[in-house]
């Protein structure tokens, strides 16, 4: 028997406990470069993976037993007779670094590089690294490999030794990104002299100043973004006689003069938060091949003394006549660019230059293919000559800006999500698809960014409530529930802790966490811990845990009763008994551990063993009038006492006596009193034999058990739940305890006649009907309880007929 409210564990999501994106508000956000965008994302289906994403998946989880083998019970090798082209060795490495960063439960191996050092059997073309997981003697490992295609992206861990063995590509990278690789121009200064730690130390290292990308002949792809103050930038790209696209995001150069030795070959140009000046656009105009153009800056990072004018976004549209992507998000306007609303053509909005409401952008041969206007006031105009515009006007300019700042400006994207739920929560999310997707790949690629975790936790509570479920396929849905475990496992920030709970609260539980059950019953009851004081968190992980034990089978309940379920539950019992408070978390505890002892008797025991009847005796005492605290606590100890073996442990005379009085309680209707009556039945049902005290005498409490069960209401609707009849069935077929016996009738007849459509059908499949026939013709069953079990073959045999009949 279980409890059936467990439909209130989704009671925390009232306006109360809404999620918060940073803090108490949400504060707002910013770009990637143009080739730097992510693909916008497909419908939500059910298609199962491909054969292809199912074995590499499979093979880097079990890279010993499929790829390679343990040469020293640690170092990898690949099999002799294995030869993998670069289509799969590319596609093991991608997924290899994928999994490291978003799947907490998968392991990285220390040698896993190694299995691509020779080219004769593996070959890689194009990679993709990032995150701490990349060190030195990884990039040495592939060194042999002819890559085209390097990218690292924050690889702190990588120092001067990597900038070498670079040296080992420079014949056939193309495209070479060290975004964010803050230490990869430092060497140690005294080497030998340091600890390891030491690499990823400043004070132990200098910079070196001689590395050149000499050599570098077919480099035409570079992002340098992010990288550390003090590199001299012009002589170190100097050597680069043919760049097509460059990123010197956040670095700073008060000459750019330099740029212009790729006036003829330069497409894609970015200096995200770079101090720009007069002389800086100067330089810009003259490289008259780009098509990309990225200018924007992060609007809360610093002071910025440069103001854009309508004379430099004129000088842009004159003298770069092959602009296809601009990005000015961020900047302050100093002149009016703008239009008057008087002067803007009536109609539907145009993307026409003709049209624009931006009047430099009229003198445009062609609409942009981007325009980035993020948090300037230029984006909320009516015509904007850009086929896609990042903004903050509206759903479409935000999910553009999410789409082309995720990778590599956090800072902006964190703004732009913390747009989104506004957008959700206050109005309706039309593109619900393509924003659940962004934001998830915005949580998996910075899982240890706050802002985005605290941001986009929240953002998708909104969206994934009950008024988009039906757009997001069973696959989409497992992606969020992945990717908010993965943030509750990595962040122990308590909004993004709340902001999970509140998420995971959205699903059907348990049936769509069951996927992921042991993970997330282990991440609740850590969430539980006693020691942590935050209120609201305790009360939604309560409620949650409660939920996943509601519905599930034994040896789901018996493997989270190992995990410490049980003893939580009597942690946080205790701490309230403590501070005399009976409040939600009091009553959910309780009422999770009436479920996750149904029909589980070693978690009956463990109740037992540590002094749960103790705390029963105590929060009775301490909380006489909580009659939902009562009902829950009656309804846990029915399930112990269905245990043969645990009865002698509530066969005391305090026990019996507090059962006793309890038969009497008028308490959540007949809830208290029916739950006391079940304890005492199946005590009873041991015969006198066993009744191991002298005070209350067993006829005495007979007698009161059957005045209860006289007193009842036979259509008294329930808050209980049966998934089987068995501990009620083995009551009948006996004469030693005819009370028992006459309570186990009782509450057939009750649950079949008021709820038939459950129950009926279960008392006939569990071969109740046969064993009611016995009661009647029991010598020794009373006849109150004779006419009661016709009553309820009768009953079941109406309901098969009437089915029968509605079938037809």
């Amino acid at each position: 028997m279980t409890n059936d409210h467990c439909a209130l564990a989704l009671c925390c999501c009232s306006s109360a406990n809404d999620p918060l994106s940073t803090g108490e508000s949400l504060l707002p956000l910013g770009p990637l470069s143009w080739s730097g965008h992510l693909p916008a994302p497909s419908m939500a289906s059910d298609t199962p993976e491909s054969l292809m994403t199912l074995c590499t998946d499979f093979c880097l989880r079990n890279l010993d037993g499929t790829l390679g083998y343990l040469l020293d019970k640690e170092t990898l090798r690949l099999h002799p007779d294995i030869f993998l082209p670069s289509e799969i060795c590319d596609r093991l490495v991608n997924e290899y670094v994928e999994l490291v960063n978003t799947a907490c439960t998968f392991e990285p191996h220390e040698s896993f590089f190694s299995l691509f050092s020779d080219p004769r059997s593996t070959r890689l073309t194009r990679i993709h690294l990032r995150e701490d997981l990349v060190q030195d003697q990884d990039l040495e490992a592939i060194r042999k490999q002819d890559l085209v295609e390097l990218y690292l992206t924050n690889c702190e861990k990588l120092s001067a030794k990597s900038l070498q063995t670079l040296r080992s590509f420079s014949h056939t990278l193309v495209s070479l990104s060290l975004f964010g690789c803050a230490n990869i121009f430092y060497e140690e200064e005294n080497p030998g002299g340091c600890e390891d730690e030491c690499l990823v130390n400043p004070t132990c290292q200098v910079l070196v100043k001689d590395f050149t990308f000499e050599g570098f002949s077919r480099l035409r792809f570079l992002n340098l973004g992010r990288m550390i103050d003090g590199v001299p930038v012009e002589s170190l790209l100097r050597p680069l006689n043919s760049l097509a696209a460059l990123d010197l995001s956040g670095i700073q150069t008060s000459d750019a003069a330099f740029l212009t030795q790729w006036k003829d070959s330069l497409v894609s140009l970015v200096l995200y938060n770079m101090d720009l000046s007069d002389d800086h656009i100067r330089v810009i105009v003259q490289l008259h091949k780009l098509r990309h153009l990225d200018i924007s800056r992060d609007r809360l990072s610093s002071y910025y003394k440069f103001k854009l004018t309508r004379k430099v976004l004129s000088l842009f549209v004159q003298k770069l006549g092959n602009l296809m992507s601009l990005d000015i998000s961020g900047h302050m306007i100093l002149e009016n660019c703008s239009i008057s609303k008087m002067d803007e053509e009536a109609g539907q909005t145009s993307i026409e230059p003709s049209k624009s409401s931006i009047m430099p952008f009229r003198a445009l041969k062609r609409p942009l293919q981007f325009l980035g206007l993020f948090e300037t006031s230029l984006c909320r105009l009516t015509h904007i000559p850009a086929y896609k515009v990042s903004g903050d006007k509206n759903e479409e300019q935000v999910l553009n800006a999410i789409e082309a700042y995720t990778e590599h400006r956090p800072e902006i994207t964190s703004r732009a999500i913390n747009l989104l739920f506004d957008i959700a929560r206050i109005e309706r999310c039309n593109q619900l698809l393509r924003a659940l997707k962004l934001v998830i790949t915005a949580l998996k690629c910075h899982k240890y960014d706050k802002n985005i975790q605290v941001t986009g936790s929240a953002a998708l509570f909104y969206l994934t409530n009950s008024e988009y479920r039906s757009e997001q396929s069973v696959k989409l849905r497992r992606q969020v529930i992945q990717v908010v475990l993965n943030g509750m496992e990595s962040y122990q920030e308590v909004t993004v802790q709340r902001n999970c709970c509140l998420t995971l609260c959205n699903f059907s539980i348990p049936e769509e966490l069951e996927f992921q059950y042991r993970r997330v019953n282990e991440l609740l009851l850590s969430i539980l811990n006693p020691t942590r004081q935050d209120e609201s968190i305790q009360r939604i992980a309560v409620h949650l845990c409660n939920a996943l034990v509601c519905q599930v089978d034994n040896d789901h309940k018996e493997a989270v009763g190992k995990m410490g379920f049980v003893v939580t539950m009597l942690k946080l019992i205790q701490k309230k008994l403590l501070d005399k408070i009976c409040d939600q978390v009091m009553e959910f505890s309780w009422s999770a551990l009436w479920n996750i002892t149904d029909e589980t008797p070693d978690n009956c025991e463990m109740f037992l063993n540590f002094n749960g009847m103790k705390l029963f005796l105590d929060c009775l005492k301490e909380f006489p009038e909580k009659q939902e605290l009562h009902r829950n606590m009656l309804g846990l100890l029915g399930n112990v006492a269905e245990v043969k073996e645990l009865r002698p442990q509530l066969m005391t005379s305090q026990f019996i006596s507090v059962f006793s009085n309890l038969l009497e309680s008028k308490a959540d209707g007949i809830e208290v009193s029916y739950n006391a009556c079940g304890v005492l039945s199946h005590i009873m049902f041991d015969g006198p034999e066993a009744w191991g005290v002298c005070e209350p005498q067993r006829e005495e409490v007979e007698e009161r058990m059957w005045a209860a069960i006289q007193s009842w209401d036979i259509n008294s609707r329930r808050n209980i739940n049966y998934r089987s009849f068995e501990p009620i069935l083995r009551l009948l077929p006996q004469g030693i305890s005819p009370v028992s016996q006459h309570w186990a009738t009782w509450a057939l007849y009750n649950l079949v006649s008021v709820y038939p459509d459950k129950y009926c059908p279960l008392l006939v499949r569990e071969g109740g009907m046969p064993l009611l026939r016995d009661v009647i013709k029991m010598a020794t069953a009373r006849q109150e309880t004779k006419e009661m079990a016709r009553k309820v073959i009768e009953h079941c045999s109406n309901f098969k007929e009437e089915n029968m009949d509605t079938s037809r």
